[in-house]
């Protein structure tokens, strides 16, 4: 162990004690006798409880998800609860869990550190989805809300995400707050473990019903649903949450041909299907088009395993299932919405949409033509949360980001796959009356508002070396901005840790309005738009490029689009070797 820090050493030496069980005390015992990397790697740190919860791979260690900082970290959370409501004779929290591994466990020592503090849980009888448990918080009136899960990351990470009383994820001043009292409790000793089973209620398949009804009341065109109900859908829950609850919904909407992947149906922690349960990368999904072309479906649906994220493919001109990504598929619906509050004379002007600075402005130019104000936000959905709670005088419609989450109407504050599922349904139907798919749906957004194709890259620099690598990556775009892109000069560098957005032509500096956030923005003079940001949930540096060129005549489409594409890669070589 001579390669071993002393410090790192005495860590891992104190969970050999009798607080830990035995299963633990030998896997830590093996790491110290036979795998000095693993060591460091598991006790190097305390996992951090981020802004928004904790997340990180399984295993035994400080620095791992496992039973302990598990609980460790939710007497933090439960002692700010109590400081908080302080005159609340009952608090009251709701949890959920999803289906990865040890997720359950996790849950209920979750639940079992909070009702040993005195505060009531509604603890979700199966695995849920993430949306649910969102909109349990504000239904059960509860403080807060704790749902166990890794969203889309591969099977070995597990996380344990935060919600406070208004259904959204914590944000500030919550959430620095939360962290300070989660680093007080630095020994498993500190924490009351002891299950009282008085103070917990739990929630089975009839909450199901209640938030499903909330769902349907979501919808704008009931009439043309009940029209095209023999329209066909494929879904996969890739192996997770969503399978509890879609195929109800469907029945309910009286869609006849809702056809699931059965594989995918089973819910395993290990994702035995996939390589990543991630309905961003096609891979996750060629099960689901693969069943869609033998039935010659219409559309084809996914959510990840805490069904908050949706994957899209629908059929090209050709009869060809192409996938959408998150930008495009936030368009349609956007525009669908829109379009039916317009004519069903329900825009008054209060009316406004939320999307994330690294997601599609083409959200921006559908929303003005209907007069409907556009909110940019930090990444992440806690942002477009916390913008529906500071806009009581305000109505929110929808709001998505470019990462594949959406939310229609308010009911629910995080994003929700189980809604827009239902949605991209009801827009189906919309298009099917007018003899469309939503493919030409899209086809016809791009000649009123121009085309906009966007490219994402994630550098994965794991480990405490690959921490440092993204820091420096950082501090050298800081200190060197690029001058021009393509032959574009910069125009505009938004830096949101500072907080300055720079006019590159005037010298002027204008104050961001919005939180302090570790990202980059550069703008050209022809509309290319690049943005750097650490991952605050994966060990990644994240580049988001756009660039949009105006349609002139639909037939065009492809060729505007390869062009774009081909820019867009000569752009991300710039930044990314």
């Amino acid at each position: 162990m001579s390669n071993v820090s002393p410090e790192i050493l005495a860590k891992a030496n104190s969970w050999l004690s009798d607080q830990y069980d035995e299963e633990t005390r030998k896997k830590v015992q093996n790491l110290i006798d036979n795998d000095p990397n693993e060591l460091t790697e598991s006790f190097y740190r305390i996992l951090e409880f981020g802004t928004g919860g904790l997340r990180g791979i399984m295993g035994v260690g400080t620095n791992r998800m496992n039973i302990y900082t598990v609980a460790m970290a939710t007497q933090g959370l439960a002692n700010y609860i109590k400081m908080m409501f302080a005159d609340m004779k009952q608090p009251q929290i709701a949890i959920a869990y999803d289906c990865r591994n040890n997720s359950k466990e996790f849950a209920q020592i979750t639940a079992d550190v909070m009702t040993a503090n005195g505060i009531k849980v509604f603890l979700f009888s199966a695995l849920r989805p993430t949306p649910e448990l969102s909109f349990a918080i504000r239904e059960l009136k509860c403080q807060s809300g704790i749902v166990v899960t890794a969203s889309h990351n591969p099977k070995e990470y597990n996380g344990y995400k935060v919600y406070w009383e208004d259904g959204g994820q914590i944000v500030a001043p919550h959430d620095k707050n939360i962290i300070a009292e989660v680093q007080k409790i630095t020994d498993i000793s500190m924490v009351k473990r002891k299950r009282n089973a008085k103070l917990i209620e739990m929630l089975d398949d009839s909450f199901d019903e209640i938030y499903l009804n909330k769902v349907m009341s979501l919808s704008l065109s009931p009439k043309l649903i009940k029209k095209h109900k023999n329209l066909s859908f494929v879904y996969t829950p890739i192996h997770g949450t969503g399978g509890q609850v879609m195929p109800k919904l469907f029945a309910k909407a009286g869609f006849k041909n809702f056809y699931p992947v059965e594989e995918q149906m089973v819910t395993d922690g290990n994702f035995p299907t996939v390589v990543s349960p991630n309905p961003e990368e096609k891979a996750a999904m060629n099960m689901a088009i693969e069943k869609a072309k033998a039935m010659n479906a219409d559309v084809v649906l996914a959510t990840d395993p805490d069904a908050d994220r949706v994957g899209l493919a629908v059929k090209d001109d050709n009869g060809e299932f192409i996938l959408l990504n998150g930008n495009q598929t936030a368009s349609i619906l956007t525009y669908y919405i829109l379009t039916r509050w317009d004519e069903l004379g329900k825009l008054t002007g209060k009316e406004f949409i939320v999307k994330t600075i690294v997601t599609s402005d083409l959200l921006l130019k559908i929303a003005n033509k209907f007069n409907v104000k556009t909110y940019d936000v930090l990444t992440g959905f806690k942002y477009i949360a916390d913008k529906i709670l500071n806009k009581p005088d305000e109505k929110f419609i929808c709001g998505g980001e470019e990462s594949y989450g959406f939310l229609v109407g308010d009911f629910v504050r995080d994003k929700d796959a189980i809604i827009t599922c239902f949605m991209l349904a009801e827009a189906t139907s919309w298009a099917a009356e007018q003899g469309k798919t939503l493919y030409q749906i899209l086809k016809n957004i791009y000649k009123e508002f121009g085309v906009y194709r966007e490219k994402l890259v994630s550098l994965t620099k794991k480990g405490i070396s690959g921490t440092k690598e993204i820091k420096q990556m950082m501090l050298d775009f800081r200190k060197d901005p690029p001058k021009n892109l393509l032959g574009s000069r910069i125009s505009e560098i938004r830096d949101y840790k500072l907080g300055i957005s720079k006019d590159v032509n005037f010298g002027v500096d204008t104050i961001i309005n919005l939180p302090k956030s570790d990202v980059l923005q550069f703008f050209t003079e022809d509309g290319i738009k690049v943005s750097v940001r650490p991952s605050g949930t994966e060990p990644k540096i994240k580049f988001y490029f756009s660039m949009n060129e105006s349609l002139d005549n639909i037939n065009e489409l492809s060729g505007v689009e390869q062009e774009l594409d081909e820019n867009l890669e000569q752009l991300a070589n710039l930044f990314v070797d």
